[in-house]
């Protein structure tokens, strides 16, 4: 009896995208669950030295169109329960959710009342820029307590179709502005296209990332990417890099352009193949936890002509390597002193740059 001819061993080592393994099967609803679904099993806050708390700056929060007039929605941001509305006015405003009477949580049944927010539990109606009770429809008399600032409230701004929160563990005011995307709201540019992902990790680590040169070749499968012309500038940073592009109509000249405004805000344009902006709202929920929303934008021109394909082919590839970072991220470590080696790219400097968005500036 002969032996069987042996087929093939299925190789185990490493493919050259070492998170491949993970990331390879999901397709579909699949992966936009895998996207979404918490991380059974992470480490500790503390274990994974997380616990350095929230750096400050705007961060996005709901979309405009997403919040009408009259309407209330509870928010948890920045561990912290949260009660939005929007009043009679248009004005969004935002304050902690607890009321200071009883403890009911407002975002919870709360009522919008002229641009008041009125408590589900005995109507007690605060204000939204003063941090003051403004009426109790039962009560005489205001207790005084609550007439002067009870409750802490945010400043909101409404740009690039989004709502943006100031948060400031000492609730210092704004130190810088939301920067104002032009494309945003450019009728020429299509609507956004939205990605999403919950990541179990640190807002800290994912900025860094950014110029990490040497994750580029083992985690998404490329070449070292080069990081261009870095700008340093008092709350904002970014990079121009430009490179030769192929397409199926040859190869064309290209270019990424960043910019960040504080942690909070980020945006990208992508030249070359097909024109692309995308708005980058990265949002803490609590020390382990990010709520990331890519919103895309392009000339209707190239998104619904000839190119669309391409169009379309650019979002797929950059939430495609969102993927691959995230499979790191969600039970990454922040290692407060790493050992660095040439090749690593500018993360120290890049630390002690971010060092100055957190109240108590951290290594």
């Amino acid at each position: 009896m002969t032996n069987p001819t042996p087929e093939a061993a299925t190789d185990a080592r490493t493919a050259p995208v070492a998170v491949w393994q993970i990331l390879d099967k999901l397709r579909g609803q699949d992966l936009l669950d895998w996207r979404k679904a918490e991380v059974k099993g992470r480490a500790s806050v503390a274990e994974r030295n997380l616990d350095i708390g929230f750096p400050f700056g705007w961060y996005a929060i709901d979309l405009s169109r997403d919040l009408a007039i009259g309407e209330v929605k509870p928010l948890r941001y920045f561990a912290k329960d949260l009660a939005m509305w929007r009043g009679e006015d248009g004005k969004v405003r935002i304050i902690d959710a607890y009321c200071k009477h009883l403890g009911a949580h407002m975002g919870y049944g709360g009522k919008v009342y002229g641009n008041l927010l009125e408590c589900p539990f005995h109507a007690w109606r605060y204000d939204g820029e003063e941090g003051v009770v403004k009426d109790i429809p039962y009560a005489k008399l205001i207790p005084p307590k609550v007439k002067r600032r009870c409750t802490e409230t945010y400043p909101v701004v409404e740009a690039n179709r989004w709502i943006w929160m100031w948060y400031h563990p000492d609730n210092i005011a704004p130190l810088f502005e939301v920067q104002h995307q032009p494309e945003a709201s450019d009728p020429d540019w299509t609507d956004y296209e939205i990605h999403e992902w919950n990541v179990w990790g640190s807002i800290q680590n994912m900025a860094e990332n950014g110029v990490d040169v040497a994750h580029f070749k083992f985690i998404h499968g490329t070449a070292n990417v080069p990081l261009g012309e870095l700008r340093w500038d008092e709350w904002g940073r970014g990079a121009d890099v430009k490179a030769k592009m192929g397409t199926p109509w040859g190869e064309v000249d290209g270019g990424i352009s960043y910019d960040t405004m504080g942690p909070g805000q980020s945006w990208t344009r992508f030249t070359g193949i097909s024109e692309t902006l995308l708005v980058a709202c990265i949002t803490p929920v609590e020390l382990d936890h990010v709520h990331a929303r890519f919103c895309f934008t392009q000339p209707r021109k190239q998104a619904e002509g000839e190119r669309a394909g391409v169009a379309k082919a650019i979002i797929r590839d950059i939430c495609k390597q969102f993927d691959q970072d995230k499979v790191v991220w969600d039970r990454q470590k922040y290692e407060p002193n790493p050992t660095i080696c040439d090749g690593d790219g500018p993360i120290p400097q890049f630390r002690k740059y971010y060092s100055r968005y957190y109240a108590t500036p951290s290594s």
